[in-house]
């Protein structure tokens, strides 16, 4: 429903419109000339001129002024002659498998500023992640999978997913986390590890097959069973899936490929310039804690310091039942 005011609006409008357009032709009009100006003579310019209708720009006599530094170098990457996934070999003689790890390589290899802080990260949190992995007798390298799905951060997804290793709250309290108003284990580390290592078993006696198991991870198992009967297929490299679960793979190969060798992509990472692992040691907790600053402050550390190594506790109180909880503080403190 049109309104009078609308109505009156935009009548102004167009008359402000109709006094501007003869300086807004004459202006386009001197910007026409010039350009012809420069077509009819390029080498009076200083930059770079392609002519009409040509392949490449003209041998220019003066000195150009180039908008893109002669140190940067961007170079398409030679893909690996094999690949493998924990294991089980990627059949890169398929076109259609070749690109996919073409895009993926290229993606994180050119995205600096996140992979980089990736191995920076990963000197931290990937030999105790390795550890946990080996003693429960799961592939390696799933640890990229970790890497890719949070950036081994404590991120939250749209969905609710969250940790390392974006578990949904119902998932992880399957699997044995404490998930509440006042405890969330799925922000804990090594014990979110312990429970997607559960869930990584439980989804091999499903598919037997530790590529399908991944692919299942981002999808779900009973979406990714569904393509499976639903295309009589179960080879992941033959399945038409969704954008997301058909990259999931790549993103993993590809990560696997740069965090196992940085400098062969160019990432000169100094050894300073790594994130230490933490040096922690344990204080148990047995008795409800109604105050989380001052409990703190009696052990020698602020709040802050106190959440940053165990984000896991979402409240400034913590209520003790029948659990008995571990925090972990600086092992450099005197704590009480």
């Amino acid at each position: 429903m049109e309104r009078e005011g609308d109505k009156t609006s935009r009548q102004g409008g167009n008359g402000r419109w109709a006094r501007l357009a003869p300086l807004i032709l004459l202006i386009l009009y001197i910007g026409y000339n010039e350009a012809r100006k420069v077509m009819a003579n390029p080498s009076a310019n200083s930059v770079d001129y392609i002519a009409p209708n040509t392949a490449a720009p003209k041998v220019l006599s003066e000195p150009v002024i180039r908008t893109i530094p002669n140190e940067y170098n961007a170079q398409s990457i030679a893909l690996p002659e094999e690949a493998s996934f924990a294991g089980e070999s990627v059949p890169l003689n398929i076109p259609d498998v070749r690109e996919r790890l073409d895009r993926e390589l290229h993606i994180n290899t050119y995205w600096h500023n996140n992979t980089i802080f990736l191995i920076k990260r990963a000197n931290r949190w990937l030999p105790q992640i390795e550890k946990i992995l080996a003693e429960n007798d799961i592939p390696d390298d799933f640890k990229y999978l970790c890497v890719i799905e949070s950036g081994l951060e404590n991120v939250v997804s749209g969905k609710r997913a969250a940790g390392f290793w974006q578990l949904l709250p119902g998932t992880a309290k399957e699997l044995g986390l404490e998930v509440n108003r006042e405890v969330d284990e799925r922000y804990h580390p090594i014990k979110a590890t312990h429970a997607a290592v559960k869930y990584l078993k439980k989804s091999y006696e499903k598919f037997g097959n530790w590529t399908n198991v991944a692919a299942s991870y981002n999808r779900g198992r009973a979406g990714y069973q569904r393509a499976i009967k639903d295309q009589k297929e179960d080879d992941y490299y033959k399945l038409l899936l969704n954008s997301e679960t058909s990259r999931y793979l790549f993103r993993i190969l590809a990560c696997k490929e740069i965090l196992s060798d940085p400098g062969k992509f160019g990432f000169d990472i100094a050894p300073e310039h790594l994130y230490e692992p933490y040096e922690l040691k344990e204080v148990k907790v047995t008795r409800t804690i109604r105050n989380m600053v001052d409990w703190a402050q009696d052990h020698g550390i602020d709040y802050k310091t106190l959440k940053k190594y165990n984000p896991w506790l979402r409240k400034k109180k913590l209520t003790v039942k029948r659990n008995t909880y571990y925090f972990s503080l600086p092992a450099n403190i005197d704590s009480q």
